[in-house]
């Protein structure tokens, strides 16, 4: 029988990709361009030579794409996730010279013929969520890949958010990472 916070988690995960369905693109394309100047404005990820990122999903994410294919045009080493069996993930260098491949549920990853990045490499990390809370806790997807991989990271963590799904607290379990620097369209919290 599932927990109560596994039906919170599931709740709010339908909530929010409810609100997320009635956005024009327009609106996305305005939202992304507003988080993205923020994210490439942050100190941290001015002086980091590798960054992990994600290439979002269509209608779900941000879409990460375009912040990617700049964070190269400024020289930075840009890794994304490839997922691995048992929830497990690892870190692998984007080369735009390289098709990416898709795998299940829409999402798109390097292949394993792309250079395999360590976590020591990885300065800075851009972290994926359904939503956040105003304490940096984040809201995945239900997999838990991020929650494993992040729990030796030692390395700067950023997520992203849309202010209108921005929560006063997502359900959390002692496993669930949080971030350390939250930005929204307008505003940044540092935790």
């Amino acid at each position: 029988m599932p927990s109560t916070i596994d039906w919170e988690k599931r709740e709010l995960r339908r909530q929010v990709r409810e609100r997320l369905s009635v956005l024009t693109p327009e609106e996305l394309l305005q939202s992304d361009s507003a988080l993205f100047t923020r994210f490439l404005a942050l100190p941290q990820v001015e002086k980091a030579g590798v960054i992990f990122a994600f290439w979002g999903i269509p209608g779900k994410e941000p879409d990460t794409a375009r912040l990617v294919r700049e964070l190269v045009v400024r020289g930075k080493v840009v890794g994304l996730p490839r997922m691995l069996p048992g929830h497990q993930m690892e870190v692998r260098q984007y080369d735009p010279d390289r098709p990416l491949v898709q795998v299940s549920f829409g999402i798109s990853e390097p292949g394993e013929d792309c250079r395999l990045l360590s976590q020591e490499e990885i300065e800075v990390a851009l972290v994926p969520a359904v939503c956040y809370d105003r304490l940096g806790y984040r809201l995945g997807f239900g997999g838990g890949y991020y929650d494993r991989w992040l729990k030796d990271f030692t390395g700067f963590r950023v997520g992203l958010c849309r202010e209108w799904g921005l929560q006063d607290r997502v359900p959390t379990e002692p496993h669930d990472a949080r971030v350390d620097v939250l930005l929204t369209e307008g505003a940044g919290l540092s935790f």
